[in-house]
Protein backbone atom coordinates (compact mmCIF):
# COMPACT_ATOMS: atom_id res chain seq x y z
CA UNK A 1 0.00 0.00 0.00
CA UNK A 2 1.40 3.39 -1.03
CA UNK A 3 1.89 6.11 1.57
CA UNK A 4 -0.40 9.11 1.38
CA UNK A 5 1.39 12.35 0.53
CA UNK A 6 0.34 15.96 0.21
CA UNK A 7 -2.43 17.93 1.86
CA UNK A 8 -6.11 16.89 1.69
CA UNK A 9 -8.51 19.48 3.11
CA UNK A 10 -11.29 18.12 5.33
CA UNK A 11 -12.97 21.26 6.68
CA UNK A 12 -12.38 24.99 6.69
CA UNK A 13 -13.76 27.81 8.86
CA UNK A 14 -14.19 30.43 6.15
CA UNK A 15 -15.98 32.95 8.36
CA UNK A 16 -13.08 33.09 10.85
CA UNK A 17 -11.09 35.44 8.63
CA UNK A 18 -14.19 37.65 8.35
CA UNK A 19 -14.88 37.72 12.10
CA UNK A 20 -11.30 37.98 13.41
CA UNK A 21 -7.98 39.70 12.75
CA UNK A 22 -5.59 36.75 12.39
CA UNK A 23 -2.40 37.55 14.32
CA UNK A 24 -0.48 34.25 14.19
CA UNK A 25 -1.12 30.73 12.86
CA UNK A 26 0.06 27.32 14.06
CA UNK A 27 -0.17 23.81 12.63
CA UNK A 28 -0.81 21.15 15.23
CA UNK A 29 -1.63 17.47 15.41
CA UNK A 30 -4.75 15.95 16.95
CA UNK A 31 -5.30 13.02 19.32
CA UNK A 32 -8.15 11.07 17.69
CA UNK A 33 -9.89 7.72 18.07
CA UNK A 34 -10.20 5.24 15.18
CA UNK A 35 -13.79 6.07 14.28
CA UNK A 36 -13.00 9.80 14.26
CA UNK A 37 -10.25 9.24 11.71
CA UNK A 38 -12.58 7.14 9.52
CA UNK A 39 -15.25 9.82 9.71
CA UNK A 40 -12.70 12.52 8.80
CA UNK A 41 -11.45 10.45 5.85
CA UNK A 42 -15.00 10.66 4.50
CA UNK A 43 -14.53 14.45 4.58
CA UNK A 44 -17.08 15.19 7.27
CA UNK A 45 -16.36 17.78 9.96
CA UNK A 46 -17.43 21.28 10.99
CA UNK A 47 -15.20 23.92 12.61
CA UNK A 48 -17.86 26.62 12.84
CA UNK A 49 -18.33 26.69 16.63
CA UNK A 50 -14.82 25.52 17.46
CA UNK A 51 -12.35 27.18 19.79
CA UNK A 52 -9.12 26.26 21.59
CA UNK A 53 -8.69 26.44 25.34
CA UNK A 54 -5.50 25.89 27.31
CA UNK A 55 -5.98 23.87 30.52
CA UNK A 56 -3.07 22.77 32.66
CA UNK A 57 -0.42 23.53 30.01
CA UNK A 58 -2.30 21.44 27.42
CA UNK A 59 -4.22 22.74 24.41
CA UNK A 60 -7.75 21.39 23.87
CA UNK A 61 -9.99 21.80 20.82
CA UNK A 62 -13.63 22.30 21.87
CA UNK A 63 -16.95 22.23 19.97
CA UNK A 64 -15.60 20.86 16.68
CA UNK A 65 -18.24 18.59 15.18
CA UNK A 66 -16.96 15.27 13.79
CA UNK A 67 -20.08 13.19 13.02
CA UNK A 68 -20.27 9.59 14.21
CA UNK A 69 -18.87 7.01 11.81
CA UNK A 70 -21.77 5.35 9.95
CA UNK A 71 -20.34 1.81 10.15
CA UNK A 72 -19.19 2.30 13.76
CA UNK A 73 -20.44 0.10 16.59
CA UNK A 74 -20.57 0.72 20.33
CA UNK A 75 -16.95 1.98 20.03
CA UNK A 76 -18.15 5.08 18.16
CA UNK A 77 -17.05 8.50 19.44
CA UNK A 78 -19.25 11.37 20.59
CA UNK A 79 -19.58 14.08 17.95
CA UNK A 80 -18.57 17.17 19.98
CA UNK A 81 -16.02 15.87 22.47
CA UNK A 82 -12.94 17.91 23.36
CA UNK A 83 -9.79 16.79 21.55
CA UNK A 84 -6.19 17.26 22.65
CA UNK A 85 -3.92 19.28 20.36
CA UNK A 86 -0.28 18.36 19.90
CA UNK A 87 1.96 21.43 20.12
CA UNK A 88 5.44 22.19 21.42
CA UNK A 89 5.66 23.48 24.99
CA UNK A 90 6.99 26.89 23.84
CA UNK A 91 4.04 27.29 21.44
CA UNK A 92 1.53 26.40 24.16
CA UNK A 93 3.14 28.85 26.59
CA UNK A 94 3.10 31.63 23.99
CA UNK A 95 -0.55 30.94 23.08
CA UNK A 96 -1.53 30.84 26.74
CA UNK A 97 0.06 34.20 27.53
CA UNK A 98 -1.33 35.89 24.39
CA UNK A 99 -4.86 34.49 24.84
CA UNK A 100 -5.01 35.97 28.36
CA UNK A 101 -4.95 39.45 26.80
CA UNK A 102 -8.28 41.17 26.37
CA UNK A 103 -10.08 40.41 23.11
CA UNK A 104 -7.76 37.60 22.03
CA UNK A 105 -8.93 34.07 21.30
CA UNK A 106 -7.65 30.93 19.58
CA UNK A 107 -9.79 29.63 16.69
CA UNK A 108 -9.40 26.70 14.29
CA UNK A 109 -9.04 27.76 10.64
CA UNK A 110 -8.75 24.45 8.80
CA UNK A 111 -8.60 20.71 9.36
CA UNK A 112 -6.72 18.54 6.88
CA UNK A 113 -4.65 15.41 6.35
CA UNK A 114 -0.96 16.08 5.76
CA UNK A 115 1.02 13.02 4.66
CA UNK A 116 -1.68 10.80 6.15
CA UNK A 117 -1.86 12.51 9.55
CA UNK A 118 -4.75 14.67 10.78
CA UNK A 119 -3.72 18.28 11.40
CA UNK A 120 -5.51 21.44 12.48
CA UNK A 121 -4.45 24.96 11.61
CA UNK A 122 -5.23 27.21 14.57
CA UNK A 123 -4.85 30.95 14.83
CA UNK A 124 -4.36 33.47 17.57
CA UNK A 125 -7.00 36.04 16.69
CA UNK A 126 -8.53 39.28 17.88
CA UNK A 127 -12.24 39.89 17.33
CA UNK A 128 -13.25 42.45 14.71
CA UNK A 129 -15.76 45.17 15.36
CA UNK A 130 -18.71 45.61 12.99
CA UNK A 131 -17.12 48.61 11.22
CA UNK A 132 -13.90 46.58 10.68
CA UNK A 133 -15.92 43.87 8.93
CA UNK A 134 -17.60 46.45 6.66
CA UNK A 135 -14.23 48.02 5.86
CA UNK A 136 -12.76 44.62 4.92
CA UNK A 137 -15.71 43.84 2.63
CA UNK A 138 -15.38 47.27 0.98
CA UNK A 139 -11.67 46.70 0.34
CA UNK A 140 -12.36 43.28 -1.19
CA UNK A 141 -15.01 44.72 -3.50
CA UNK A 142 -12.71 47.56 -4.58
CA UNK A 143 -9.91 45.07 -5.29
CA UNK A 144 -12.28 42.88 -7.35
CA UNK A 145 -13.53 45.86 -9.37
CA UNK A 146 -9.96 46.99 -10.08
CA UNK A 147 -9.00 43.47 -11.19
CA UNK A 148 -12.04 43.31 -13.50
CA UNK A 149 -11.17 46.68 -15.03
CA UNK A 150 -7.54 45.64 -15.56
CA UNK A 151 -8.52 42.34 -17.21
CA UNK A 152 -11.02 44.15 -19.46
CA UNK A 153 -8.27 46.56 -20.58
CA UNK A 154 -5.91 43.64 -21.27
CA UNK A 155 -8.61 41.84 -23.29
CA UNK A 156 -9.18 44.96 -25.42
CA UNK A 157 -5.43 45.37 -26.01
CA UNK A 158 -5.12 41.76 -27.28
CA UNK A 159 -8.08 42.09 -29.65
Amino acid sequence: MAKETGRKLIAQHKKARHDYHILDTYECGLVLTGTEVKSLRQGRASLVDGFVQIDGHEAWLHNVHVPEYAQGTWTNHTARRKRKLLLHRAEIDKLESKSQESGHTIVPLAMYFKDGRAKVEIALAKGKKEYDKRQTLREQQDRREADRAMSAVRRRQRA
